[in-house]
């Protein structure tokens, strides 16, 4: 018989008084009652696409993963959403005071309710495992598109700025500062909005957090000097990170890079951040002067609040002849309606792989050409999913995969494009438990096209009047997908 230690979980032989682990007190064999010994259960680590957890939520998609946990995309079967879902690491939470903090500091964290910050829901518990449920927003963050872009035209990089001060400025009125402010945890939209995630680490200003004196939490490279040493942080811990993420944006580097943790800690406690304007000259003098401020090592030296900041910023952009639009949405690509005339015998389909070469054409135009360039050896990824039979008639129904087919087929003949095949796409049907589904729709097209990756994805239809078909093809971007369905 073994006893397990009640704060860090050692598993200790009966005829030992103390943790060999930690040197907390056991109690005796005699103390342990039967009736409440607990069956011990693995805390899960990760969960995988197409299983459902916790009973409710069925897993899409990973989204991303950090110092506290993986993400995920689930679609909540209870209220009929999309959520994000974070999993907490089992060290993270192994502690059961920690997670009793982290419950209350949830709580203030959820008064949030502002259009730049995305809201947090519950802190619960599956079989040993604790996670976190916030919202779903779809679109692309930050540290994505600077490294897309490698930096960040300035009227864009003001206007996201702009809009983050905005969430910091209710957050920090409620009492929350965010603590791990950095690309990576602030999504740009559909719409083009800023919005801050990730509150599940905030901390209200006037009560304990989870963490004690001296022990550091947080991104080493948008960390405060504060924050380096373990000290308690206010809202202005938070400027200084958004001044990271300014001159990131700004600059495509972050002010202090390192090959360790430590080593960028010590920069950010004693090392002065290089003038901003050395590294992109197009960044105004008073942009730079704003960051550097934002940048100062003692917090009384900076900008005193988010509002002020914002201010200031807005000053900025006002004196910009030609200010840049925050960020301009990507549009859907609609091809022309191709007509294409038939005879009236189903097995005239060469007329059809004509058009649909031509079809193929444009695509490989619009969608490569107009895109920006991606690094050699790579391409572009692109799925066809079933045409929509709109002639009224079921004997053409063959055509739904007929024409796709075809489509897919000339597709493949270009180098640039790496092109999903119905057996891939009947994979990942299997794998969502659909695999009764005959033709694949738009909305389970978009799921599909997400868990595998895919860029882009092609649908259309087809009509017939008397002997002349037309087909109406369409690319959609994925990664906006709630955008394009309001087209």
């Amino acid at each position: 018989m073994t006893i397990k230690c009640s704060k860090c979980h050692f598993d200790n032989p009966e005829t030992q008084k103390f943790c060999g682990e930690c040197g907390t007190q056991l109690p005796s064999h005699r103390d342990i009652r039967p009736e409440v010994t607990e069956t011990l259960q693995a805390p899960v680590k990760e969960l995988t696409t197409g299983s459902t957890f916790a009973g409710r939520y069925q897993v899409i998609e990973e989204l991303g993963k950090g110092g506290m946990g993986r993400v995920y995309k689930v679609f909540d079967t209870r209220i009929k959403e999309k959520v994000a879902l974070k999993l907490i690491k089992p060290e993270v939470a192994s502690d059961h005071e920690t997670i009793e903090r982290f419950s209350n500091e949830l709580k203030f964290a959820r008064k949030i309710i502002h259009k730049n910050v995305g809201r947090m829901y519950d802190l619960n518990e599956e079989a040993g495992t604790h996670y976190i449920t916030m919202e779903y927003v779809s679109g692309q963050d930050l540290r994505g598109l600077i490294r897309q872009s490698g930096q960040l035209a300035v009227g864009t990089a003001l206007s996201i700025a702009g809009q983050v001060c905005q969430g910091l400025t209710e957050a920090h009125n409620q009492g929350v500062i965010h603590r791990d402010l950095k690309p990576s945890n602030i999504m740009i939209d559909t719409d083009g909005q800023a919005r801050i995630m990730d509150f599940g680490i905030a901390r209200s200003i006037s009560a304990k957090g989870i963490t004690g004196a001296r022990v550091m939490i947080g991104t080493p490279e948008y960390m405060s000097p504060e924050q380096v040493e373990g000290k308690d942080v206010d809202q202005r811990s938070d400027i200084y990170s958004l001044g990271i993420i300014l001159y990131e944006m700004l600059t495509g580097h972050a002010p202090f890079e390192g090959d360790t943790p430590f080593a960028v800690g010590i920069k950010q406690k004693s090392e002065i951040p290089k003038d901003p304007r050395e590294l992109n000259a197009q960044i105004p003098q008073n942009l730079s002067r704003l960051v550097l401020r934002c940048l100062e090592k003692e917090k009384e030296k900076r900008f005193q609040s988010a509002e002020e900041v914002r201010k200031e910023l807005e000053k900025i952009q006002e004196g910009i002849p030609t200010a840049e639009r925050p960020i301009p949405k990507r549009k859907t690509v609609t091809l022309k309606p191709v007509t294409v005339t038939l005879s009236p015998k189903k097995l005239a389909l060469p007329a059809i792989v004509v058009a649909l070469v031509a079809v193929a054409a444009v695509i490989w135009f619009v969608f490569i050409k107009k895109e920006a360039p991606l690094p050699p050896g790579e391409k572009r990824s692109i799925a066809v999913i079933s045409f929509e039979n709109q002639t009224g008639d079921k004997a053409y129904d063959y055509l739904q995969k007929a024409i796709p087919n075809l489509l897919i087929s000339s597709l493949e003949q270009s180098k640039y494009l790496r092109v999903a095949t119905w057996e891939r796409m009947h994979d990942l049907l299997r794998q969502m438990g659909k695999e009764d589904v005959e033709t694949i729709d738009m909305d389970v097209g978009f799921e599909l096209c997400r868990m595998d990756g895919v860029g882009a994805i092609v649908l259309g239809s087809f009509i017939k009047a008397r002997n002349m078909f037309a087909t109406d093809v369409k690319v959609l971007d994925v990664a906006h997908q709630a955008d394009a369905q309001k087209r």
